[in-house]
């Protein structure tokens, strides 16, 4: 999935930004390493994986391991990159040392887009689930002349709640509520279970189907959105004491992560079949405590990662606006507040009017995440090192470069298909 903590590798577009301290070099264990790159892979995808089974079917299953394979491969193209020059610390600068400066600006506006739009799935899927908790909400404003009922109020009530979050500058502060996210996608997958084994759902869903073809680009973005954590990537590899051990620690997190999302995607196709939701929370039975406690978990993830998803956009924003006003002090700290206020807002403006939690998340794994996580990967790897050693794995790259070309195209074109139906139904 694209990575729910993508600051905890910095890219701007504005200038290299090379780090100096000390806390991201060698002074990760092994396992702390394999805990931070388990948490950078393990979001909001995994609500999705069972509705993206069902719409690409039980044999769609292979491409979940696939695709985990190939997202692993990428990362460690990645760690290659980085070897040949230790002042490459993150993505952005990979892609300057492979294409200069345009490589720089690339590589940031790949990821701000991924964030951004993963910023507005945050909205909608609290919304979702606020509205199943809370059924019939219902507020009326300006003397009954505006009333937000139901999703919209929900999504418009999350973000006064994160609006303050965003406000604060420090990495550090923000960096500790990401401390849960491994924690929190295992209590969902056991949630899940427990619904099924316990409070009566069963597993004898009917309309399971051996595959869909038609469907099968809209399963493979999601499935692709799962496994984006590259971001984080870099900063792992700097912060380990045994940097040789690195492709053995992200194929145990690839691994265990694939198990995890495989474990959610065959529980929610056996319960629902085709009837499940983009969101499986959704379909659980209301009432029930294993459904409150799904549903709680996956409120309170969202709500503790939205500021940590729109920082890097506000501040290469703040940067600009900075260096062209030249303003400091308390005038610095308003246009901070100003420019991140109004960031949320706008991605609640486009909440409200794209409510489409699978096909957003859908469309953001065809388009922008194959593009920065498997193909941006693959291309600086081949500028880098020109060519590689080995013909075989220049045929493997471009065989995954030809392979992912096809699904950014067919995915995105039939995302916005979907988006566009739903819009005008």
């Amino acid at each position: 999935m694209v990575s729910d903590e993508p600051l905890l590798g910095r890219y701007e577009a504005g200038r290299p930004e090379k780090a100096t301290s000390a806390a991201g070099d060698g002074d990760a264990s092994f396992v702390q390493t394999c805990l931070n790159g388990l948490n950078a892979l393990s979001g909001v995808g995994l609500l999705s994986v069972p509705y993206a089974l069902s719409e690409g079917g039980w044999l769609s299953l292979a491409l979940l391991a696939a695709v985990s394979g190939v997202c692993w491969y990428t990362g460690i193209l990645l760690q290659r990159c980085m070897s040949v020059d230790p002042t490459v610390r993150t993505f952005a600068d990979i892609g300057e040392r492979a294409f200069g400066r345009r490589g720089r600006v690339l590589v940031a506006g790949f990821f701000h887009a991924e964030l951004y739009l993963i910023a507005i799935g945050f909205l909608i899927l609290d919304g979702d689930n606020l509205d199943k908790l809370f059924p019939g909400a219902r507020v009326s404003l300006l003397g009954g002349h505006v009333t937000l009922a139901g999703k919209q109020l929900f999504v418009v009530l999350v973000a006064l709640a994160v609006a303050p979050t965003t406000w604060l500058r420090s990495l550090g502060v923000l960096a500790y509520v990401s401390a849960t996210g491994v924690f929190a996608s295992v209590l969902i997958v056991l949630s899940v279970l427990w619904a099924a084994a316990v409070d009566g759902v069963g597993f004898s869903a009917p309309g399971a189907t051996a595959l869909r073809p038609g469907k099968l680009p809209t399963a493979l973005g999601l499935f692709t959105f799962c496994f984006c954590g590259h971001a984080v990537f870099p900063t792992l590899y700097t912060s380990m004491k045994e940097k040789r051990r690195f492709p053995k620690m992200l194929a145990i997190c690839f691994v265990l992560c694939t198990l995890n999302y495989g474990s959610m995607a065959v529980l929610g196709y056996l319960m629902y079949g085709a009837g499940v939701q983009s969101q499986v929370t959704l379909n659980l039975p209301a009432g029930r405590v294993s459904s409150t406690i799904a549903i709680v978990t996956t409120i309170v993830s969202p709500l503790s990662k939205y500021a940590l998803v729109v920082t890097p956009i506000a501040t290469a924003i703040e940067e600009r606006i900075l260096r062209r006003g030249g303003a400091a002090g308390s005038g610095a700290v308003a246009i901070s507040v100003a420019v991140r206020t109004l960031l949320v807002l706008s991605t609640v403006a486009v909440a409200l009017a794209v409510p489409f939690f699978g096909y957003l998340m859908a469309l953001v794994g065809s388009l922008l995440s194959v593009g920065a996580c498997v193909m941006l990967p693959c291309v600086c790897y081949l500028r880098v090192f020109r060519p590689p050693a080995r013909a075989a794995e220049t045929v493997a790259i471009a065989a995954i470069l030809v392979l992912s070309s096809v699904l950014l195209v067919t995915g995105t074109y039939s995302s916005l298909v979907q988006i566009v139906h739903e819009l005008t139904a």
